[in-house]
């Protein structure tokens, strides 16, 4: 098998790693190896982070929107099945942006749900 030297390749790989490592604590932003596990470490923690943030802010909605569906005389899970039986296709950012921006406009699809609800059974 012949003899592979890299040359710059190797530099360049080194250097670009590197470059990912910079403002690191002490030597892992200096040292290769250290280098390359704390930025292997970090890649993995941010892969988690952007499936975390979408949770996160999916539950902040759920928060404002049951806030503010309260306020009008529903609960959040009562507003949701409301505007399912009614046809209305909100998602929750826009649901959320709504009970917090505008509140008449947040108030008419709580009522327009509200009305859309089945009639509960009396026991």
């Amino acid at each position: 098998m012949p003899r592979v030297k890299r040359g710059t390749v190797r530099r360049a790989k080194r250097k670009k790693l590197l470059s990912r490592a910079k403002g690191y604590f002490q030597t892992k932003s200096k040292l290769y190896r250290a280098a390359k596990e704390a930025v292997d470490t970090a890649g993995k923690y941010a892969f988690v982070g952007r499936k975390n943030k979408k949770r996160d802010f999916r539950r902040l909605w759920v928060v404002r929107i049951n806030a503010a569906a309260r306020e009008n005389g529903l609960t959040y899970s009562q507003l949701i099945r409301g505007m399912k039986a009614a046809g209305m296709a909100i998602d929750r950012k826009m649901l959320a942006d709504l009970a917090v921006t505008e509140r008449a406009a947040f108030g008419k699809v709580a009522a327009q749900a509200k009305a859309a609800l089945p009639a509960r059974a009396s026991a």
